[in-house]
């Protein structure tokens, strides 16, 4: 992140609603990339600053692959990494969260059952917090929303994702899912299909807002209702609430002059948060930062803070769940 993006987040600051509560953040990244750097010493600043964030989970971001050996291996590379910024949060000389409690790692699912050694050499780089796979569905016709990886149409029905899929559900390891919203009704069948497998919805289900989708909310929002009903009635699946940091969503805040403050966030993504929580119930719902990717859009403290003001009529045991239970009961923590 830098200097100027900094500088521009610190226009807005805001005291910490509820610093008691205790938080998982189950999905935030570490890379080291030109001019990019979010690692241990950067995490640890922005979750320092009030929230009481007791664990993190790491999620996948094609971080620190290895530069040699079969191309199906090299992401072993990102847990190795990780695991060892884990253990370097484990010393406690980098504040009280347990950074990395969980992490999430990638394996090429279309291998089908041949995936099974990469998903072992995973445990094997991190017996301890290794939990699951990311491996990104997320597809879309038009160019202007792509995520820059290889995807193709239909992956989430694919015989051989599938049967790779069924191996991960079989070693116990969790699905995180990173689709667009118009995909929602495939991971619907692909939930029905394998009932006893974890499936973590990421990003609320990715609702679009460039490109062909930028200019429509209403038809946007009616139209992943819609999606997210159809996933939600699968009781394998929970969701992750937040991601609207991300460009992607079409909010544009990243491009104002001054980013937005708590209360103006919280009643930008409420709808959509609401929908979520009336549709999977607290249990199965789950707050994240998606940092640093929202970071672009505005705080660590602000983000918390719009998500304490959404559920601030909801009960202790159901906040309970949405900021720390349900993360760490889909993440065996």
């Amino acid at each position: 992140m830098s200097t100027q993006r900094e500088a521009w987040l610190s226009q807005v600051t805001e005291e910490a609603i509820d610093p008691a509560l205790p938080i998982c953040d189950p999905h935030h990244h570490f890379w080291d990339r030109e001019g990019d750097r979010y690692l241990l010493d950067q995490l640890t600043q922005d979750v320092g600053i009030g929230h009481n964030i007791a664990q993190t989970v790491f999620i996948e971001c094609h971080s620190m692959y290895r530069a040699r050996g079969p191309e199906e291996m090299r992401a072993i590379g990102e847990t190795e990494f990780v695991q060892g910024l884990a253990a370097q949060s484990a010393s406690g000389q980098y504040g009280p969260t347990e950074v990395a409690a969980g992490i999430v790692a990638n394996a090429d699912l279309m291998l089908g059952d041949a995936v099974a050694p990469v998903l072992e050499a995973h445990l094997a780089a991190s017996n301890n917090r290794f939990r699951g796979i990311r491996f990104s569905c997320s597809w879309d016709a038009s160019p202007e929303v792509s995520l820059g990886r290889s995807t193709t149409a239909g992956m989430l029905a694919d015989a051989g994702f599938r049967a790779g899929f069924d191996r991960l559900q079989r070693m116990g390891l969790s699905f995180d899912a990173l689709v667009f919203h118009p995909q929602l009704p495939e991971l619907a069948d692909l939930a029905g299909a394998f009932p006893n497998a974890t499936i973590i919805l990421n990003h609320v289900g990715r609702p679009l807002g460039v490109g062909p989708y930028a200019g429509r909310r209403d038809e946007v929002f009616a139209d992943w209702q819609k999606g997210i009903a159809s996933v939600a009635a699968h009781e394998n699946v929970v969701v992750k609430l937040g991601g609207f940091g991300n460009v992607i969503s079409g909010y544009d805040w990243h491009q104002r002059d001054v980013p937005p403050d708590s209360e103006e966030l919280a009643e930008t993504i409420r709808p959509w948060l609401d929908y979520c929580i009336e549709q999977f119930g607290p249990e199965r719902c789950m707050f994240e930062s998606n940092f640093p990717v929202d970071k672009a859009s505005y705080s660590y403290t602000t983000a918390w803070n719009a998500f304490k003001r959404v559920t601030a009529a909801y009960s202790d045991a159901e906040k309970a769940a949405m900021f720390q239970g349900t993360a760490v009961q889909a993440y065996r923590l």
